[in-house]
C-alpha cells in the first residue's frame, strides 16, 4: 500500500471517489484559517463538489497555531480521506486544499488574500479565536491582541493576521473581498466584522473605512457531525486500502446555509447543496440552540453518569428522554418561526443523528471550550425563557452539570480545555463563584435571583450519579 498523493490517486481501490477534475488546472479563489477536521469534512468538501465545474475555487489553508495539519497532508500534496459515516461507511478522496501554509508563513498568507485570484476568505478558528469582549467587541486586553497591536506588521492573532493580509490587498489595489465565517457563532459574521473593524480603527483608520466600504462579512450556518480522528479510523483506512496520514470523517448529514452577500463573484456552493439566504439568524439560532445546546447537554450529563459518546449517551433512554423533553418543551419555545424550517421535524432529524451507531463522537470532546459555548448554546435561550416568563428548571440542569464537571478530579478525567481553564479550575468548588466572576455569565442572569435560585438547586441534586437521575426524571 502507497502513501496518498497525485500519483498514487489512480492506485486507490474502486469503491473509493477521487477527485472528479484535473488537480494541475485548479486556482486557489479561497484562503481558509484554520484548516482543522470540521473544515476539511464541511467547506473544503463542498469547495471539493464544484471543482469540477469551476476550478477556481481551490483552497489556500492557513493553520494559526500548529504545523501538525502540513505536516500530514504536504506529503500527500494536499489530498486526505473523508469518511462518510452512515448504515455504510463510503469513502472519499478530497483534493480541493491545493496549498497549505504554517504560522510561520505569515507573509505569504498576507499575499494570498492580497491577490486578485483570491474571492473568499473563510474561517474555523472556533470561537475563542476571534478574541471578543462579552458584548461582541474585539478584546484589546487579550494577550494576542495586545501584541499586534503594538507591532502590527508581524501579527499572530487571527485577526491580526486578516487585517494584514486586507491592508496589503488595499496596497495592491484587488478590490474589495468577501470574508465568511464558519464556526458557531450567533451573527458570526457581524461578530467578525466589529472585530475586524475595531482592530483596522486602532492601527489604521483609513485602512478601517476602506474595509467597511469594500469588504463583506456574510454570516453562515454549518451543520455536520464531525468526531476526532482516532486510531480506530485510522485502521479502518488502512483496511480499506488507502495509506493516509491524517483522514476525517463525519455524518452523511451536512448543511451550510450562507448569508447571501458578497463583495463580487458569489461561490458557486449552491451546486452542492449549500443554501444562499437573505437571512441566516433562525438556521444558526436553531443549530446553536437545538443541535449544539442538545450536545452539550448530553456531554456534561452524560460524563457525570460515566457514558463516554453521545451514541452511549443516547443509548441511556433516561438521559435521551431528558434531551429530547429539553429541546421541545424548552428551547423550541425560544425560537422564531423561519421560512423553510420545520422545528418539530428538525428535532427528529437531530435525535436520529445522535442515534447513528457508526459515529463515535466523543463526550469530552463536545465538552472543551465550555465557557466559550454555553453563552450561545444554553444561556441565551435561558435569558430568553426569563424574559418571557417561562420556566427554567429543566434548561438549568445541562449548566449545572458543567459547573460540575468543572470540578471533577482530574486525574483521572483528562485536563480542562477551555481558554479561562486557569481562572475555572480555581472557582470551580464554589459554583456560585462561577456564576458571579468567571465572566461566563451575561449580567441579565448574573442578577436574576430567580435562575441563580433554579441553578443551585440543580447543582446540589447532581452531586452524585443517582442525583443526575433523578434530575432527568
Amino acid at each position: 500500500m502507497t502513501r496518498l498523493s497525485n500519483a498514487t490517486l489512480a492506485d486507490l481501490p474502486a469503491d473509493v471517489a477521487r477527485p472528479g477534475y484535473d488537480r494541475t488546472a485548479l486556482v486557489p479563489g479561497i484562503v481558509h484559517v484554520g484548516p482543522g477536521a470540521f473544515h476539511r469534512a464541511h467547506q473544503a468538501a463542498y469547495a471539493d463538489a464544484v471543482l469540477a465545474h469551476d476550478p477556481r475555487w481551490a483552497i489556500s489553508a492557513m493553520a494559526l497555531n500548529s504545523t501538525d495539519v502540513a505536516d500530514a497532508l504536504r506529503p500527500q500534496d494536499g489530498l486526505y480521506t473523508l469518511a462518510l459515516l452512515g448504515a455504510e461507511t463510503k469513502w472519499r478522496v478530497i483534493g480541493s486544499i491545493v496549498e497549505l501554509l504554517t504560522r510561520a508563513e505569515g507573509d505569504a498568507f498576507a499575499a494570498r488574500i492580497a491577490a486578485p485570484t483570491t474571492r473568499l476568505v473563510t474561517a474555523t478558528v472556533t470561537e475563542k479565536g476571534y478574541c471578543l469582549t462579552a458584548d461582541g467587541g474585539l478584546d484589546r486586553d487579550h494577550p494576542a491582541i495586545r501584541r499586534d497591536l503594538t507591532d502590527p506588521a508581524r501579527p499572530t492573532s487571527f485577526v491580526g493576521r486578516l487585517v494584514d493580509g486586507l491592508g496589503r490587498r488595499r496596497a495592491g489595489g484587488a478590490g474589495g473581498l468577501t470574508v465568511l465565517s464558519c464556526d458557531n457563532l450567533a451573527g458570526n459574521g457581524r461578530r467578525l466584522s466589529r472585530a475586524v473593524g475595531d482592530y483596522a480603527a486602532a492601527i489604521d483608520p483609513d485602512l478601517a473605512a476602506w474595509i467597511a466600504g469594500e469588504v463583506r462579512f456574510p454570516s453562515s450556518m454549518v451543520d455536520s457531525i464531525t468526531p476526532a480522528t482516532d486510531n480506530a479510523l485510522r485502521a479502518t483506512v488502512a483496511a480499506a486500502g488507502i495509506e493516509d496520514a491524517w483522514p476525517i470523517q463525519r455524518e452523511a448529514f451536512t448543511q451550510w446555509v450562507i448569508e447571501d452577500d458578497f463583495a463580487g463573484e458569489r461561490p458557486p456552493f449552491d451546486l452542492a447543496g449549500a443554501q444562499f439566504v437573505a437571512d441566516v439568524t433562525g438556521f444558526e439560532e436553531a443549530k446553536l440552540r437545538l443541535l449544539n445546546g442538545a450536545h452539550s447537554s448530553l456531554a456534561y450529563l452524560g460524563l457525570l453518569l460515566g457514558h463516554e459518546t453521545v451514541g452511549d449517551a443516547m443509548a441511556d433512554t433516561r438521559l435521551a428522554g431528558f434531551v429530547e423533553r429539553l429541546m421541545r418543551q424548552d428551547i423550541a419555545p425560544s425560537l422564531g418561526v423561519t421560512a423553510g424550517l420545520d422545528t418539530g421535524a428538525y428535532i427528529g432529524a437531530i435525535l436520529d443523528r445522535f442515534r447513528n451507531p457508526a459515529i463515535r463522537h466523543l463526550l469530552a470532546q463536545i465538552a472543551w471550550d465550555g465557557s466559550q459555548k454555553l453563552p450561545f448554546r444554553l444561556l441565551a435561550t435561558i435569558v430568553d425563557a426569563r424574559r418571557a416568563g417561562r420556566p427554567v428548571d429543566r434548561l438549568v440542569v445541562p449548566v449545572a452539570a458543567w459547573l460540575r464537571f468543572l470540578a471533577l478530579p482530574r486525574p483521572p478525567m483528562a485536563p480542562l480545555v477551555d481558554p479561562l481553564a486557569a481562572r475555572l479550575t480555581a472557582l470551580a468548588h464554589d459554583p456560585d463563584a462561577v456564576v458571579q466572576d468567571s465572566g461566563v455569565f451575561p449580567a441579565e442572569l448574573v442578577g436574576d435571583p430567580t435562575f441563580r435560585a433554579a441553578l443551585a438547586q440543580a447543582w446540589v441534586g447532581l452531586c452524585d450519579a443517582s442525583g443526575v437521575i433523578g434530575r432527568l426524571a
